[in-house]
Formats: structure tokens, C-alpha cells, sequence
């Protein structure tokens, strides 16, 4: 699956927002920098980077933000949630596909729905549940303005998963949290990858887990920091 040819003018952007520009933050992402003291990983993933160069992200944002959309920084999206910087965007995807091609994925944290669009170009179908209905109700908009018909949404507690559609190929986690519940880890496939933000709020490592058949390995790709992983609906 390849990210849509026919997005119109709007999502192919001018200015700041424009080809150029993601031109250049894909060039960025395929350096190795050290961003506020901690090093970054070069992206390497073909595949990922041409996505990250196709999928608007500055249509994920506010319009006031939008000259911003091509900064490897994470950003604002109101309700006290931020789209996560490019950078960290592509490594959890990368990192997904670093021992196998997953074909059904569950993301839990929809926020923008940047991630999901992502994920829709390179996967078969993406599951995708949120909390606070007002960012959901703006990702569906987004997907159906982009022609992303790939995407199931749920309004829901996501830190169950969602058990009703289980087993998933992989699994990805937009929020911080200390643990994982083991209901969620239950809903992993066999030979499919975890990735989430474990720690506390000022201290937390991007880990993934395999499900092997010897059982689930866990390995860390690095310091990250992200918003914390919630109960409850909004």
C-alpha cells in the first residue's frame, strides 16, 4: 500500500507547509543528531521515510501552527495532547517492522490521527482508539478529507486494547505509562512487536516487546518523552 497520489492542493501544501519542506525534514530524519542532549537515530526504513515525505502533516495540526508542521518537534492539538515529533513518528513505525511486515496494527491514542495515517500506508488495516471524543471526531475527519479508508476508530479506554478484534500483528502506544496491562499484551500475535513509552512523567524509555514462541523479549530503542496514558473517556 502506498500513501494516496491524489490528496488535492491543500495536502500537498505551499510554502512552509510544502514538498520542499518535507523534502527536507525526511533529510533530517535520515541523520544522526542528538536533539536536547539525547542522540537520534538515523531513520533507515525506505518504506518509512517515503511515508513520512507523502502523509500531510500539516494537516493534522491547527492552521496556526501549520508553518511548524515540518519541525522535528512535537506540538500542540489542544485537550492537553501533542503530536509527537516526526522523528519519534518514524522510529516507533520503523521499529515495527524491524522483525516482520505487520498487516493488522492496534494504536492506542489516536490524538491527531498523524500516527494512524502513517501506519494506513503501510499496513492493511489500523485499529485505533482514543479517549477524548473531540480529537477523534477531528482524526475522522482527517481521514475521510484524505481518502484514508483503512482506519477503524473507537471512542474508548484504550488501555484494555481492543479485545474484540484481537490478535494484532503489532501494537503501538501514543502515551506514557508506568506498566502495561497484561490484558493489552494478551492481544499481541505471535512473532508481532509492542511499542510504548514506559516510565514515570520525567523519565520514561520507548520499549518494545516481542511475543516469541520463547516467550515475550523486550528491548529499549531510547528516551522519549511523551504525554501520560489515561482512564477514563472524555
Amino acid at each position: 500500500m502506498t500513501p494516496s497520489a491524489q490528496l488535492g492542493a491543500g495536502a500537498r501544501g505551499l510554502g512552509m507547509t510544502s514538498q520542499r519542506a518535507r523534502d527536507r525534514l525526511v533529510s533530517s530524519l535520515r541523520e544522526t543528531r542528538t536533539i536536547n542532549g539525547t542522540p537520534r537515530e538515523p531513520i533507515c526504513n525506505v518504506r518509512v521515510l517515503e511515508v513520512m515525505r507523502t502523509v500531510p502533516r500539516h494537516l493534522f495540526i491547527d492552521e496556526a501552527l501549520s508553518s511548524r508542521a515540518y519541525e522535528d518537534g512535537a506540538l500542540p492539538i489542544g485537550r492537553g495532547q501533542t503530536i509527537s515529533q516526526p522523528w519519534v513518528v518514524a522510529r516507533m513505525t520503523e521499529a515495527l517492522f524491524e522483525h516482520g511486515s505487520p498487516r493488522k496494527v492496534l494504536e492506542l491514542g489516536t490524538g491527531s490521527g498523524y500516527q494512524a495515517a502513517v501506519l494506513a500506508a503501510l499496513v492493511e488495516t489500523v485499529y485505533t482508539v482514543e479517549r477524548i471524543d473531540e480529537l477523534l471526531r477531528a482524526a475522522r475527519r482527517r481521514f475521510r478529507q484524505l481518502g484514508i479508508g483503512n482506519v477503524r476508530c473507537r471512542f474508548d479506554d484504550g488501555r484494555l486494547g481492543w479485545a474484540d478484534v484481537a490478535p494484532f500483528d503489532a501494537i503501538i502506544v501514543t502515551a506514557g505509562t508506568e506498566a502495561l496491562e497484561p490484558a493489552l499484551l494478551d492481544q499481541l500475535a505471535e512473532g508481532g512487536s509492542l511499542i510504548a513509552p514506559i516510565g514515570g512523567a520525567t523519565d520514561q524509555q520507548l520499549i518494545r516487546i516481542r511475543r516469541t514462541p520463547e516467550g515475550l523479549i523486550r528491548d529499549s530503542l531510547g528516551s522519549v518523552m511523551f504525554v501520560p496514558l489515561l482512564a477514563g473517556t472524555l
